[in-house]
């Protein structure tokens, strides 16, 4: 699948989450006429904020429920398309960096989290405040973000060095399911029983002309059944567009780094 193919993809897949925020705010909008109408809104009494808090849910509720449809590789051509060849939810983004494809793989590898606009911000309102351990929500400030990463709740499930790194992690398991050994590559290929939902991002680098190269990051989340699909679908609807500003913070993060700007 191409970048273009991709990007065309990542565009529809960003609606279900934009009519969600539209049904949200509207239902906040009209919460609050109920009790003083916001008539410069064109809400002028309870019984039209009614309406409209009806028509907001609704709206909510198409986005919600939007259908996951599934993505299939015909042919692996990335380490990422090895371990998620297929899947339901994800991203991709992509950014031209003015430097060798060697100093834009060491940048992937070097970023911390603290070089990421607004990342601590987006990551402390996903974790509604709470402190936690250190993970890839709750970073150290001191080491690269990915190496935080792979140290707990993920997985480095393959590296091609100057080329591409892929990190997995569980988003779902089975209840009661405990693997009992830190989990491997492997693992992520086996996922196939129901309750599981898997995923996966990379970091992708290629040539893209004399000094630049152009690097890429997608992110791809595979759910084994129907359930675990449409429940995961909901959370998705409300991270999404955090999701994806982080990803473009961090490649940006990654741009400065490469080019010499970075720390």
């Amino acid at each position: 699948m191409s970048g273009d193919e991709l990007k065309t993809q990542q565009t529809m897949k960003i609606f279900p989450s934009v009519l969600v925020y539209l049904g949200l705010i509207s239902a906040l909008l009209a919460c609050i006429s109920l009790v003083k109408p916001l008539k410069f809104l064109g809400i002028t009494n309870r019984a039209r904020a009614a309406v409209v808090l009806g028509g907001a849910m609704l709206l909510a509720g198409v986005g919600f429920h939007w259908p996951a449809k599934e993505t299939r590789i015909a042919e692996p051509q990335t380490e990422l398309d090895h371990f998620t060849p297929v899947w339901q939810f994800g991203e991709f983004h992509s950014s031209r960096v003015a430097a060798s494809c060697d100093r834009a793989y060491a940048a992937i590898k070097a970023v911390r989290a603290d070089e990421i606009l607004l990342f601590h911000t987006l990551t402390w309102i996903r974790r509604f405040g709470r402190p936690g351990p250190e993970s890839i929500l709750n970073p150290s400030e001191r080491l690269p973000l990915l190496e935080v990463a792979t140290r707990t709740s993920f997985v480095l499930l393959a590296e091609r060095a100057g080329r591409e790194i892929v990190v997995g992690t569980d988003v779902a398991t089975p209840p009661g399911f405990r693997l009992g050994r830190p989990p491997v590559p492997q693992d992520f290929k086996a996922a196939h029983a129901p309750g599981f939902a898997i995923a996966a991002m990379n970091f992708l680098v290629s040539d893209d002309g004399p000094g630049a190269c152009l690097v890429t990051t997608e992110t791809r989340v595979y759910a084994t059944d129907a359930s675990t699909r449409r429940k995961f679908g909901y959370y998705w609807r409300v991270i999404y567009p955090g999701s994806a500003l982080i990803r473009v913070m961090w490649l940006r993060a990654i741009k400065r780094r490469a080019e010499g700007a970075g720390q």
